[in-house]
């Protein structure tokens, strides 16, 4: 069946090969170059490398995305072009910063989520994008080009998976080769549509994963709704951090009025088969076993490099209600399980792991906020210990009082962001004024519990940190030992 030069595949096929003039005239270059140096010396000359196929990715719910992305696949090899099409939940989103070209064709599904088809695909990438570890060029040798099908009647939400993907790729240091296109199927004639919008990308759109479909019937709330200040000093104790639900999201569950589990990106990670994070350069620690939580989403700093866009609450005092730590351990895990288990099908996901994760046995009480000013700290670590879960708390070294009443815990993390007082200002943002006074108690007090001579035993480059233990207790005949069993 030929294909019109008046249907809008066609259309978006011709801008794309325009578009992507560059990349293949290299490609055809290089098959040129290829086979007059072979035919001067085939034995000598080594062949160059080929061009990787590009990729056509459908973002689709019901099927409306992957029938242009088809006949423009058809049309692109057809025409010398080599392209593979690709159904994104058989993709494995790490190997995307090897790709020269690829081409989305996405369909916005309700309320501005996206199809279940790119579900663990967006939330890689949305992770990635604010994650400031990988940084802006891991996509920078792959152009891309992205055509949006949505719905007019959705209002604020139309196309908003097309400016997503455009977004994010763009923040991961992807060129972006053609303005993101946008077709409505309420107009009847996307021919227009195509030409008119082709001029008119916008890349504003909130990202929305299929994880957090459920989360209105589980009445769980999510992190993306808690914006802004935290509670003032005028608040009752019977006041609550958090209130409100949303649509929206990142993956956070949160937990009763002021706590929240994640499933952290190393979890994810590991669970495919991939590396874990620095604790099992550390402690040996599998990523796919660890469960990343928080009692306190509320925070006393407001630090520059923050990953979560200070869309988390703050503050200096507990002055809310607070929930139970058995509580709070029991729906972490709970939570936490059943994240593990919307793992399944994902591509790359290894059984064995799958069944391992489903038990957690540790936990990083690290995934917002400043976990020490939760009043019943000790009464929670000792919760996530009967469960047979080792413990790492993290903290920005703003609550000495809080360190020198807290009891044992498996490892401790402090922040250390800065070496002077006024470059601690300018990144960490402190809401105490005296927060130079407070690091330096902190750090006093912590030097006072820790007996015995200290050495650095390891260190982990790519997560900025070192770890300290103690030379009496864990180097033994010249050799570190701080893997826990």
């Amino acid at each position: 069946m030929s294909l019109s030069l008046s249907s809008y595949p066609t259309r978006f096929a011709i801008l794309t090969l325009l578009s992507a003039a560059t990349v293949f005239f290299f490609y055809k270059s290089h098959r040129h170059l290829s086979k007059r140096l072979k035919s001067l010396n085939p034995i000598s000359q080594n062949p160059i490398p080929k061009t990787p196929r590009g990729k056509i990715f459908f973002i689709s719910q019901t099927g409306t995305s992957k029938t242009p992305a088809k006949s423009l696949h058809s049309l692109l090899n057809l025409n010398g072009f080599e392209f593979d099409l690709v159904d994104p939940k058989e993709y494995e989103p790490e190997d995307l910063h090897k790709e020269s070209f690829v081409v989305i064709v996405a369909s916005t599904w309700e309320d501005g989520k996206t199809p279940s088809n790119a579900g663990f695909f967006v939330d890689w990438l949305t992770e990635s994008a604010d994650d400031f570890r990988v940084g802006s060029l891991l996509l920078s040798k792959c152009k891309f080009a992205i055509f949006g099908v949505g719905s007019g009647s959705y209002g604020e939400t139309f196309n908003a998976v097309g400016r997503d993907f455009s977004k994010k790729l763009k923040k991961l240091g992807g060129v972006e080769v053609l303005e993101v296109c946008e077709g409505d199927v309420d107009e009847g004639n996307l021919d227009e549509v195509f030409d008119e919008a082709v001029s008119e990308g916008d890349d504003d759109e909130e990202y929305d994963d299929e994880f957090e479909e459920n989360d209105e019937e589980s009445g769980i709330v999510d992190l993306e709704d808690i914006a802004g200040k935290g509670p003032s000093r005028k608040k009752g104790v019977n006041d609550k951090l958090i209130n409100g639900k949303s649509n929206g999201g990142t993956g956070y569950k949160i937990i009763g009025s002021h706590s929240g589990v994640k499933l952290c990106r190393w979890t994810k990670s590991q669970l495919r088969g991939h590396g874990g994070c620095y604790k099992h350069s550390f402690y040996c620690i599998e990523s796919h076993r660890c469960m990343e939580a928080t009692p306190n989403l509320a925070c006393a700093n407001k630090c520059v490099f923050c990953w979560r866009h200070h869309t988390n609450p703050v503050g200096k005092s507990w002055t809310w209600k607070m929930d139970d730590p058995i509580e709070i351990v029991n729906t972490a895990i709970d939570l936490h399980t059943k994240m593990i288990k919307q793992m399944k099908g994902v591509p790359g996901v290894k059984a064995e792991r799958l069944s391992e994760g489903l038990s957690p046995r540790h936990c990083a009480l690290s995934l917002v906020g400043e976990p020490i000013m939760y009043p019943e700290i000790n009464s929670l670590v000792d919760e996530l210990h009967k469960n047979q879960i080792s413990t790492s708390l993290v903290t920005n070294a703003q609550f000495p009082d809080k360190i020198k009443l807290l009891k044992s815990i498996t490892q401790l993390y402090v922040s250390v962001d800065a070496g002077t007082k006024d470059s601690l200002k300018a990144i960490d943002r402190p809401l105490f004024g005296d927060f130079w006074e407070r690091f330096l108690e902190f750090s006093e007090a912590l030097a006072k519990m820790s007996n015995g001579e200290y050495e650095v035993a390891c260190e982990h480059v790519h997560s900025c940190c070192v770890l300290l233990a103690e030379v009496d207790k864990f180097k033994i005949d010249g050799q570190w030992f701080t893997w826990i069993d």
